[in-house]
């Protein structure tokens, strides 16, 4: 697998980069080559004379790629202008990345808020799977909140194609994982949507799959808000990281899942792994 990890050089992205349990995370899922990725915003000038953006983001990357480097990644740097999701989006395309990673909330040495915005706009444009891990706020000395990335997952589902398309990550996230919690939520505002087997039933069914790969699994049917009802679950599991796919049954009703997914992103304590719907040509 090849993963691309954007990084806004904050001392929080740094926390996420050199923690060895979330590398080994990675490697146990199958990623063996890092692009490690930061973006300077159109907006943010040189200023003085000297100053030497680029390099000065290129020497931090090269130290992050020595970190990785030992760890058995292979790694290799890009140091680019423009956007920060757009940008990172179009690498992604163009290593043909199978997994984006994001810190959760970080601050640039130039005193620009970037992750934080950056993860909620991609968790709407993402064109691979995202994975937006999640760093203490508020921290002179920030730490990764769930190292373990995948030991406890909690998956939510719709029901819908794109939330099959999430549970099927469970194929390399499972060499990670030790325990599963499967969740759907019955929204008032969903009447009907659940037509044909009770949902309860439905989550039976992935649960049997789970357990032939020895994960511990439990399911939890839930009604009220999806976002709330989501953050809540996994609260009461102490999930590591919550899956589930950011589009959901048709396109009528892509702008509320698309909230959903991005409720979720923007408020969660816990890492995130959000699966989009497939490319399109």
């Amino acid at each position: 697998m090849r993963a691309l990890y954007a990084t806004d050089l904050s001392a929080a992205s740094e926390a996420a980069i050199q923690n060895e349990t979330c590398l080994e995370c990675l490697a146990r899922i199958g990623v063996e080559t890092m692009h490690l990725v930061t973006v300077i915003p159109s907006n943010v000038h040189a200023g003085m004379p000297g100053m030497d953006l680029e390099g000065r983001r290129q020497r931090a990357l090269d130290q992050y790629q020595s970190v990785m480097e030992a760890t058995g990644f292979d790694v290799e740097t890009h140091v680019v202008r423009g956007t920060p999701h757009r940008r990172i989006n179009g690498i992604a395309e163009t290593v043909d990345a199978d997994l984006t990673i994001v810190g959760s909330r970080g601050k640039s040495p130039l005193e620009n808020r970037v992750i934080g915005s950056t993860a909620r706009n991609l968790a709407r444009t993402t064109v691979v799977p995202l994975l937006v891990t999640r760093i203490e706020r508020e921290a002179d000395e920030p730490e990764v909140r769930r190292e373990h990335l995948f030991r406890r997952l909690l998956y939510a589902t719709d029901f819908s194609e794109n939330a099959e398309r999430a549970f099927d990550a469970f194929s390399t996230l499972r060499h990670a994982a030790d325990a599963a919690t499967l969740v759907h939520v019955e929204s008032p505002k969903d009447t009907g949507a659940t037509e044909g087997e009770e949902p309860a039933a439905r989550l039976s069914e992935l649960e049997d799959r789970l357990e032939e790969w020895d994960i511990e699994t439990r399911i939890d049917v839930r009604r009220g808000d999806p976002a709330d009802e989501i953050l809540a679950a996994a609260d009461e599991a102490d999930a590591s990281a919550i899956l589930l796919g950011s589009r959901g049954r048709s396109r009528l009703r892509r702008l509320l899942l698309g909230s959903v997914s991005e409720s979720v992103v923007t408020h969660a304590e816990r890492n995130v792994y959000l699966v989009p719907p497939p490319r399109t040509a």
